[in-house]
């Protein structure tokens, strides 16, 4: 990457050796050092510490949100509140990069690279913003791509499993989790989940709605929405959301509490702005009432629980498959989860990516014992419609792993293709 700079007469600044001339300074970082190294004539440098305080951007209070599911609602949550809050707020993440009110760029990686992020930093305080809410991914813990940053606050979800084609373990994946509480940054931890993580407990408050913590569940309703009551310490809160399932009351009282723990303002003024937030785009989204139709990002096993739980009022129908070049070991466990919750399971592609979406579905089946309500097939529009064609009126169809996502990605392409516009188009027909 290589973005202006004009500063110490320097025109740009690049964490790239390869894009690195006289009026470039280049941004020495852990990721790159070992290309730097390897350089016969080592350009003028700086490290990301130092660029934060040549941007001065230590006005902006910083918040990281970690964790295997809800980063992207929590950190959504977080923005949506802190604006109606009055606050001037900035959001990066997977939804793109959003200052106030304005998106300002489409979709990235969760995490992108150090200079991604203080380049998106800068952009934020030059318009005025005093938050900076940022999703953070475990990728990005582990290679070191949030260095020299100071996090105002640092919030917890959930540690499951995922991402073991990186970190080969779990418990390498929850230590790697963990490194990011080691610290005596403030944080907001899961208290329901808080056996899967480490932690230093300075400056740690917590939320839960099973186990004692600093902001409580005290009672909750998941019938037409979320509506809970909650304790902040001596104080009390209700609020409503239009968002379904268990774990969005989770994602909810991270957000709440995060908000309360920035700003300083009682739980009931935040409480009170929670139900103009309804949720995130391809997370638990309602693309049809009639039938119900619902499309969800949920693409582990654990993901997969939590949003098929929030539905078992229901007789469940679910349409899913994996995606290639990912994790093989959770691929059974997806299979065993579907067919535990729903009545009828339909198996098949994701984002296969270089992978035999055959192969995929394989390993998928290899964890459903009784398959005599599963059907496989490897064309994810016919599965779809076979789905919503054996829907029956007192059923939901969950259509689950991609979300919002509008492509299919096929041995290295990327072909346009919509969840929720595959299912729009089929019941107009």
């Amino acid at each position: 990457m290589k973005t202006d700079y004009t500063l110490d007469n320097y025109k740009y600044i690049t964490d790239d050796t390869a894009v690195i001339d006289s009026e470039t300074l280049f941004l020495l970082t852990v990721q790159n050092k070992k290309y730097f190294e390897k350089l016969d004539i080592k350009p003028s440098f700086i490290t990301p510490r130092e660029l934060i305080n040549k941007w001065k951007l230590e006005s902006l209070r910083v918040v990281g949100v970690t964790g295997t599911n809800g980063k992207t609602t929590v950190t959504a949550g977080i923005y949506s509140f802190l604006l109606d809050l009055d606050e001037k707020p900035a959001l990066l993440g997977t939804r793109g990069f959003f200052a106030l009110e304005e998106r300002i760029e489409a979709k990235s990686m969760t995490t992108p690279s150090i200079l991604h992020i203080l380049n998106h930093m800068k952009t934020a305080k030059d318009r005025g913003c005093n938050y900076f809410i940022m999703e953070v991914s475990s990728h990005a813990i582990d290679q070191e791509r949030i260095e020299g940053i100071n996090f105002a606050l640092k919030v917890h979800t959930n540690v499951t499993s995922d991402h073991l084609d990186y970190h080969k373990t779990i418990e390498e994946y929850r230590a790697v989790k963990s490194r990011f509480f080691s610290d005596e940054s403030p944080k907001l931890l899961n208290k329901d989940d808080i056996k899967n993580i480490t932690y230093n407990p300075m400056n740690a408050q917590s939320y839960g709605v099973d186990e004692p913590a600093t902001f409580k569940v005290q009672a909750f309703s998941l019938k037409h929405g979320i509506t809970a009551g909650i304790k902040h310490l001596s104080k009390e809160a209700t609020f409503h959301s239009p968002m379904v399932g268990l774990f969005n009351l989770f994602n909810l009282m991270a957000a709440i509490g995060s908000c309360v723990r920035l700003t300083g303002k009682d739980v009931e003024e935040v409480c009170e702005v929670v139900g103009n937030f309804a949720g995130v785009a391809g997370r638990m989204e309602v693309v049809s009432t009639n039938p119900l139709v619902i499309v969800d990002f949920a693409h582990t096993d654990d993901g997969m629980i939590q949003v098929l739980d929030s539905m078992k009022d229901r007789d469940i129908s679910v349409v899913f498959g994996a995606g290639g070049n990912r994790d093989h070991t959770k691929r059974p466990r997806m299979g065993a989860v579907a067919a535990t919750f729903a009545k009828k399971v339909y198996v098949t592609s994701d984002n296969p990516r270089d992978e035999d979406p055959a192969e995929i579905i394989k390993e998928i089946l290899a964890g459903i014992k009784d398959q005599s309500h599963t059907r496989a097939m490897i064309d994810r529009t016919f599965a779809i419609s076979e789905a919503l064609n054996e829907l029956k009126e007192s059923e939901v169809l969950m259509i689950l792993g991609k979300g919002d996502e509008d492509y299919q990605e096929i041995a290295g392409e990327k072909i346009p293709f919509d969840d929720r516009e595959v299912v729009r188009a089929l019941l107009n027909r």
